[in-house]
Parts: structure tokens; sequence; C-alpha cells
């Protein structure tokens, strides 16, 4: 998915320049011409993901709108851009929320660095607050990636029973999240931040199961040489879910079923039994009615973990929500491995959405970890997803090549000056001889020079065209030296 950047800044040529420059690198861009714009986009639900912001606005300035846009709780990252570079703004905007600078007009390669630094910053701020919802056992549902149907019935219905101590069994094929689930279930919960305890069923040796779900006492077998608690009362006050819980052997689930029935376990060796209070979440990938009707499951038991059943929806039925995945993945991984991947580029993403994705979100997101781990471009491309794509990554001679450049294909010259209705065939370059971007200031100049030769040197109407002031205009035409275009011209003999 492509980041957005807002451009806030009351020059509109400015901001096409900018928007020249982000569009060649795969940004999305919105424009606000004044700060109390991009106040009011931000109040109406306006996603962006970093805010380039001009200090130097008439109305609401740009640090009168950092400081109430933090104070209205936004928190994504801003650079704010100044034509002065005095260091008492600087450091005010800096103090005021602002995490980075720089100075009009500024290289296109000093813009893209310093919004791709503000990225990994979000990232690394998304991740931590990740981490500590989950170390803390208060991850809810809308930590929940998707928006597709079929996740947000699964959203409607977990919120509704996390309300309750309901039991709960998840089902779905294996690598849906049902674990993630889980957790969303106790987060949402009034025991939330109490112990959340997981239980892998299936790993678990059958001649251990039972003291490590119920616990035992010192001594009461061989190599018992201390006392051990058990998950159930490890996950005392709050919730323990068992995975995969159609792998648990007959005589175990006897105890389990007591267990949930009189919330008291009897652990190995002890003289009586222990009280728990446990919410029991149960989940798996198999059909359990069907382990009932062959005799592998106990059909009490069954019933008993069955009261409120919530199916997890294969991969394959939500495809809609994969960009958003791959988009969760990619900042993830970006902060566990250093990386600054932007994101996918279009076509991986048409490639990744056609694929059938057999091991469902575990497949995807360790697919999306290995590309990130091998990606050398800002963008994933097909070639790193080889199994699904079936595209071998190129030469790394061929990768070095301008041509190889991931991003979006650059806006041609007649792009650029779509927004003034003026018939031209002559481009402005944006590339160099070498194939990289001009700086922001030769591609001005030749902006306005070609529009004072279009318009044979009229420059109110060239003023009018270009969307500046006539006083900025000249002042712009003085600084790079173009005065002989205008000389002998209908305004300058007005």
């Amino acid at each position: 998915m492509s980041k957005t950047v807002l451009v806030v800044d009351d020059d509109p040529t400015q901001r096409r320049l900018i928007q020249a420059v982000l569009e060649r690198e795969g940004f999305a861009v919105a424009h606000a011409e004044s700060g109390d714009e991009a106040i009011k986009r931000f109040a109406a639900g306006g996603a962006a993901d970093v805010i380039l912001l001009d200090l130097v606005m008439p109305g609401t300035s740009g640090m009168d709108t950092l400081k109430e846009l933090r104070a209205r709780g936004c928190s994504t990252p801003v650079i704010v851009v100044t034509a002065t570079g005095g260091i008492d703004t600087v450091v005010q905007a800096m103090q005021a929320g602002a995490m980075d600078f720089f100075v009009k007009p500024a290289a296109p390669e000093r813009i893209i660095v310093s919004i791709r630094n503000a990225l990994s910053m979000g990232d690394l701020r998304g991740e931590v607050d990740r981490l500590k919802k989950h170390a803390s056992g208060r991850t809810t549902f809308d930590d929940l990636i998707g928006t597709s149907p079929a996740m947000l019935m699964v959203k409607r219905m977990g919120e509704r029973a996390a309300k309750s101590s309901i039991p709960i069994l998840i089902t779905g094929e294996s690598g849906v999240g049902k674990e993630v689930i889980a957790r969303a279930v106790h987060g949402s919960s009034d025991r939330a931040g109490k112990p959340f305890v997981a239980v892998n069923c299936g790993a678990i040796p059958e001649n251990l199961v039972e003291s490590i779900l119920f616990g035992h006492e010192k001594g009461s077998f061989t190599g018992a040489h201390e006392k051990h608690l058990g998950k159930f009362q490890e996950a005392n006050g709050g919730t323990l879910f068992l995975d995969e819980v159609g792998e648990l052997p007959l005589d175990i689930q006897v105890k389990l079923l007591r267990a949930l029935q009189e919330s008291e376990i009897d652990p190995i060796g002890a003289k009586r039994s222990v009280k728990v209070d446990v919410r029991i979440v149960s989940a798996t990938n198999r059909d359990l009615s069907q382990a009932v009707a062959e005799g592998r499951f106990r059909e009490d038991l069954f019933y008993r973990l069955n009261v409120f059943p919530v199916e997890a929806p294969s991969l394959r039925e939500r495809k809609e929500d994969i960009p958003a995945l791959v988009d969760h993945f990619v900042r993830r991984f970006n902060v566990e491995e250093g990386k600054s991947v932007v994101g996918a580029a279009p076509e991986t993403m048409v490639c990744l959405a056609a694929y059938d994705w057999p091991g469902n979100v575990r497949q995807l997101e360790n697919a999306v970890y290995r590309a990130i781990v091998l990606a050398d471009a800002p963008y994933l491309q097909p070639y790193d997803f080889p199994a699904i794509s079936g595209i071998a990554a190129p030469p790394p001679e061929a990768l070095a090549q301008p041509a190889a450049r991931p991003a979006a294909p650059p806006p041609s010259a007649g792009e650029m000056m779509a927004a003034m209705p003026v018939a031209m065939e002559a481009p402005v370059r944006i590339l160099d001889e070498r194939g990289h971007l001009r700086t922001l200031e030769e591609i001005e100049r030749d902006l306005i020079q070609h529009a004072i030769e279009v318009y044979a040197g009229h420059m109110s109407e060239v003023a009018r065209r270009l969307g500046i002031g006539r006083s900025t205009l000249y002042r712009k035409v003085r600084e790079n030296g173009l005065e002989g275009l205008v000389k002998g011209g209908e305004e300058e003999a007005a």
C-alpha cells in the first residue's frame, strides 16, 4: 500500500513540485492550502502517514498548526519546512513535536530521506505499542488487521463474547490467527491485564500433559524434584488458551471437563483440590464433531467447550485484507531487521492477492519476512516472492540500473503541467542525463521560463497560470536570472 504524504503549503507551485518528487518514489500525495485545512482534514478522519508542514503561511501559521494537531492527539510524524532556517524557529518546532526539518528549496534526495526516516520512526513507535499491548494482555479487536466482511463478523462476535465468561471455541484452518483472536477476547474482557497463558495441546508429550496442565507436588512421581503449579494455576484470574484442544488424550479430557464444571483442579500428588478462576478459550483446526462421532473426543466436553463458536476465516476468504496485512508485516519486520522498505509495488500486490495462500496468514507473514530480509529496493517486487510469483530475482548488476527502480513511473512534463490548462509540447525535464531527479530549484526555474515563453511575456497571465502573485513571480524571475525573457514584453512596457 502506498504511503500518503500530506503537503501543507500555501504556494501551489511548491506543492506541485514536491508532489512530482514524491509520486516518482511511489508515495500518494494529499494537499492542504492552509493550516486550518490540514486541521479540518485531521478532524474529519483524513489519514496521512507523514505531514510536510510549511511554517510560514497566512492565517494559522505552521507552528500553530503543529501545536493544534498535537493537542488533538495527532501522532503522525511531522516534518517542518522553512525558507529561513532560523535556529530558534527550528528548535521551537522540534519542541512542539516535529521530528525533522529542511530548508527550501531542498534537494529531492533530502526530502525522500527525511520522509523515509519519519516512516521508520512511526513504524518503531507502532511496534513498541504492539509489543506493550501483547506483553500486558491488552490486545483488543481494534488491533486485528482486516476490514473484510468475514473479519468484521469475527470482531463483532468476539467483542460480544468478551463481555462475559462464556467458553469460546475458535475454529479454522492452521495459520489463520486463532491465538490472535483469543488474545483479543482476553484484552477486550474484564480480565485484560491479567495472565494470558497459551498451551499448544498437540505439542505436549502424552505422559506430561496432566502435569503441565494441572501441576504436581514435589516427589509425586520419578523426576518431580520440585513443585509445579501447572498452566491452570498460572492463568488464575486470567485466560487459559488451549490451542489444538482436539489433540488431548481421553483421560485428560475427563479432568479438563471437571475443571470446567467445578472450577477446581487436582494436581498430581496433591491431597486436596485447588480452586481456580480461569476463563477457557480453546481452538482447533479439526472437526471436533467428527472426532466425537469417531470416539476420539468426549461428547460432554465438546458441548462444554463449544458454547460460543467463532470461525476464523481463511486468507483466501478475505483477500481484500491482504494489502493491510502486508503493510502491517512490512512495518513490523522493518523494525526487527533494521530495514526501510516502504511497501509492496502495485504489481507485487496483484500477485499476492491472486495467490490462494494454503498456509493462510502465517504463510503470508513468513513470505513477507523473507522478502524484507532480501529486499534491496524501497518497494517489494514480484521477484522478492519467487515461490509465489514464479519470477526469479534479476542479477545484481541489473538491479543497479535506473530502469529497475521499483516506484511508480515518473510523471511526465505533461502530467506535471496538467493542472494548468495550457496546450504545450515542450517538456520540463525532471530527470538529469544520468536518470536522477533534478533539484526543485532547477525544475522551478525551467517551469517559469517555459510559462513565460508560452504566454509571450504576459506576466499577469503567467502568474495566474502558475498560481502565484506577480510580486512573487518577479522575485523568482530575478533570482533565476530570467529578466531577459520579459524585457520588451507587454508587462514591462506597461
